[in-house]
C-alpha cells in the first residue's frame, strides 16, 4: 500500500490557505484520477483507488498540521508500510511561489506537519512533494510566518498553481510506478524557474 499524505488543516476558515497548499494539490489529482468514496478513519480523510495495479491511500490528517503524525502512523503501521511507501504534500516556504521541489528524506525546515510525521513513525527517510510559498520576509510582507501561512490565496494565485498541480499529478505517478528518481529529475529541472508572477 502506497501512502499520499497531504498536509493541511481542516474547515473552512483553512481552504485555501497557503498552509493547505498540500491539500489543494490533492485535490487536484484527485479530480484528474476520478476517485470516489472518502471515509473519514483514524482522524482522517481517505481515499483508497488503484494506479495500474498498485494500490494506493490518498490521505488528509484531520488532526491539524502540528499533529498529523497522529493521523498518518495508524496507517503507515497497519499497511507495514516502508518509508519508500509514503509521500508527503506540504507547503515549503523556502521555495518561491508555484516552484515544485521533490526531495527524498533529509531535515524538516522547520515544518511542523513533517516534524510530527517523522516523530510518530521514526524515520525521516521518506519523499516530500515540497509546494513553495515564499517567505514572507522575501516577498517584503510585514507578516510574521504564522500570518503568512495561514492567509488565503486569491483567485489568480489559485489558477496559477493550477499550473503547478499538472507537475505534482505527473510527479505522483511517476512516483507511484517506482520512478521516483526520474520524477524529481525530470520535474526538479523543469520546475526551478517558476515564480511569482
Amino acid at each position: 500500500m502506497k501512502l499520499i499524505v497531504a498536509l493541511g488543516n481542516p474547515g473552512p476558515r483553512y481552504e485555501v490557505t497557503r498552509h493547505n497548499i498540500g491539500w489543494l494539490a490533492l485535490d487536484y489529482c484527485k479530480d484528474a484520477w476520478k476517485t470516489s468514496g472518502d471515509t473519514i478513519k483514524n482522524d482522517a480523510e481517505i481515499t483508497q483507488f488503484e494506479w495500474k495495479g498498485e494500490k494506493v491511500l490518498l490521505v488528509k490528517p484531520l488532526t491539524f498540521m502540528n499533529l498529523s503524525g497522529k493521523a498518518v502512523a495508524p496507517l503507515y503501521r497497519f499497511y507495514r508500510c516502508e518509508p519508500t511507501d509514503l509521500i508527503v504534500l506540504q507547503d515549503e516556504l523556502d521555495l518561491e511561489p508555484y516552484q515544485f521541489k521533490i526531495k527524498k528524506g533529509g531535515g524538516t525546515a522547520g515544518h511542523n506537519g513533517l516534524k510530527s510525521i517523522e516523530a510518530s513513525i521514526g524515520t525521516a527517510d521518506f519523499a516530500r512533494f515540497r509546494l513553495g510559498i515564499g517567505h514572507p520576509r522575501k516577498l517584503n510582507l510585514r507578516l510574521d510566518v504564522a500570518d503568512f501561512v495561514l492567509s488565503r490565496f486569491s483567485q489568480q494565485e489559485c489558477d496559477e498553481w493550477a499550473n503547478v498541480f499538472v507537475d505534482v499529478k505527473k510527479g505522483l505517478e511517476l512516483a507511484l510506478e517506482g520512478n521516483l528518481v526520474q520524477a524529481m529529475n525530470q520535474l526538479n529541472a523543469s520546475t526551478k524557474d517558476k515564480k511569482q508572477g
